[in-house]
């Protein structure tokens, strides 16, 4: 079958769901208003409430929501077939993700800019709030853990990789290196240059870009720096630098470092991605996957584990917390939360569905592709999977007339930049997360002394990046913890968005709104969530794998601990009025 066809479909769906429900769900779901005074300029701080230009902040909010997991997810759910990961990559973006994104950024700016996790003293109760703070640290400490772990692989010196033959390596890419630190020194310049200086925009961030080209050249030309294989870093090395980096990140002033950065990546990555879906299209391939592959060898069954697999792309918790915890805090206007709100999340889906695409139609046939995806271990290795997107995708890009080895440095850079982002975002929020269990620690007299210390932001940071070593580097029979609990962080992603639907049903139920187009998408996210939980905690019973049993055990609890709280706020009659300044910023009575 055709992929070009399908890809075309795909792309008017997306087009489709932007032009109509989006606009749709502004006017007449969340009603936003261009005059509510948002917390950028309420609580504006030049750190981390700064009012932001609406193109810089998408760029922000997209490159911290586009890491590694729209590249991965796609990359291990092919196994069951296109078909159904293309279905969820698509359809769940435009009914349930972009909501979900797009409500989780509405209600943190209609609430100080907080958190998902604090906005649910406020909608659902303080026993709610507690259990989904808890469920945010273990979430993010566990998945930047893992990313952690795969960006110091991919920057490390490994058996695969040769300086002179570049497309040769699976799992390892330093050429890379040069082009993501050089990256840092522009976007610091170019923050700078932006906020101090005010220059244009444009002035600024085209010669940044024209450089940051430039460099992922010198990168492709001298992939090492001229060090040889002893003089380079090795793994262990390369978490800890990565780890300085993240702490950095979190504490300066967001307009330093992240948002020129960010802003920087979404460029790169939308050149990437015109690249890759013009040669795509050039090429015009078919599948060599299956459409479905009910059964394949040693997996789980397709449902749920194919919509627990593909979280961000689809469907992800992690991006409540980077609406609620970075974006809504730099929302100029209230009305921009629904271009990179619903926008932002289509814009990662893209990214999603050329991965679908790459890791189906570029290995060389349906037996070559067997091959590759021959069993369920096979497809969990992480960076071999990683490996097949950027070899696919750099496939896209050679119709274009680009050397190999270029093209896969360049879409290697896709991936490691946008993993980085990743990683020093999430760094961010991990520190409020932090920050709000130490303000309500502080509110107990006999715990205030320690909930001060975790207020500080220094401190706050230093614990975030010490939680994300912990899964990084600690070993469990031999493995890292996070790969280790790597299989439960599906179901902790998709509870967080689950949960926070919930609460934004809740939220919209209190002021006497149409809840369902967010109530239907919670249900679903929490129904299959705890399905899939409930078969891998008999998996794991009858593998012996205590750890992992107990954990899943946990996250269920906390489930039905918020989901509970939400269901009896749900049937406390509605308020009879709402009071406010502007219909964006209605606040109960």
């Amino acid at each position: 079958m055709s992929a070009a066809v399908v890809a075309l479909a795909a792309l008017l769906i997306y087009l489709a769901g932007y032009r109509f429900y989006s606009r749709w769900l502004a006017q007449n779901v969340f009603r936003l208003d261009a005059a509510a005074v948002t917390p950028a300029y309420a609580l504006e701080d030049g750190i981390d409430y700064v009012p932001t230009r609406p193109l810089v902040l998408f760029g922000h909010h997209y490159a911290s929501i586009a890491g590694l997991a729209p590249m991965l997810g796609p990359a291990v759910a092919v196994f069951w077939g296109w078909l159904p990961a293309l279905c969820w990559v698509v359809f769940g973006a435009v009914l349930v993700g972009c909501v979900h994104d797009f409500a989780a950024l509405v209600l943190s700016a209609r609430h100080q800019g907080k958190s998902i996790g604090t906005l649910c003293e406020s909608i659902l109760g303080p026993q709610a709030k507690a259990l989904f703070l808890a469920l945010i640290f273990f979430g993010v400490s566990l998945a930047m853990g893992v990313f952690t772990y795969v960006i110091a692989t991919l920057f490390s010196w490994g058996d695969d990789f040769d300086p002179q033959q570049l497309s040769a390596s699976k799992t390892s890419f330093p050429e890379v290196v040069m082009p993501s630190a050089g990256l840092m020194l522009l976007a610091m310049g170019a923050g700078y240059l932006l906020y101090v200086r005010k220059l244009p925009l444009g002035r600024v961030t085209l010669p940044a870009f024209a450089g940051l080209l430039g460099l992922i050249y010198l990168g492709y030309r001298v992939p090492t720096l001229g060090l040889d294989r002893d003089a380079w870093p090795l793994f262990d090395g390369w978490v800890w630098i990565l780890l300085t980096y993240a702490y950095l990140a979190s504490v300066l002033p967001v307009w330093l470092l992240l948002q020129a950065r960010d802003f920087l990546n979404s460029l790169l990555l939308v050149l990437g991605l015109i690249l890759m879906y013009t040669g795509f299209f050039s090429l015009g391939p078919v599948f060599e996957a299956p459409a479905i592959n009910p059964n394949p060898a040693g997996a789980p069954p397709i449902f749920p584990f194919v919509f627990l697999t593909i979280a961000c792309g689809a469907a992800s918790g992690f991006h409540a917390l980077v609406s609620s915890g970075t974006t809504a805090k730099q929302l100029a206007n209230e009305t921009h939360a629904r271009p990179i709100g619903y926008g932002g999340m289509l814009a990662e889906s893209l990214l999603a569905l050329i991965a679908v695409l790459a890791c189906t139609t570029t290995l060389g046939g349906k037996e070559a592709w067997a091959k590759v995806y021959v069993n369920w271990s096979a497809v969990q290795s992480l960076g071999a999977k990683l490996g097949v997107f950027i070899r696919g995708a750099a496939s896209f890009i050679e119709q274009l007339g680009v050397p190999s080895d270029l093209a896969i440095t360049l879409v290697a850079m896709v991936v490691v930049s946008f993993a980085l982002t990743t990683l020093d975002s999430a760094t961010r929020l991990l520190r409020f997360n932090i920050e709000e269990i130490g303000a309500s620690l502080a509110k107990i007299p006999a715990l205030k002394p320690i909930g001060t210390l975790f207020s500080n932001r220094f401190l706050a940071t230093a614990t975030a990046c010490a939680s994300i070593a912990f899964f990084a580097t600690y070993t469990i029979d031999g493995k890292p913890a996070g790969l280790t609990l790597w299989q439960l962080f599906g179901g902790t992603n998709q509870l967080i968005a689950g949960l926070a639907l919930l609460t934004a049903t809740v939220y919209l139920r209190q002021r006497r709104r149409n809840f369902w187009p967010v109530a239907l998408p919670a249900l679903y996210m929490i129904a299959i969530t705890l399905f899939g939980l409930s078969l891998k905690i008999r998996d794991f019973h009858r593998a012996g794998e205590t750890l992992l049993e107990v954990m899943a055990v946990l996250l269920i609890v906390i489930a039905l601990g918020v989901g509970s709280t939400a269901v009896l706020a749900l049937r406390r009659p509605a308020p009879d009025r709402v009071e406010g300044a502007g219909k964006g910023s209605d606040a109960v009575s």
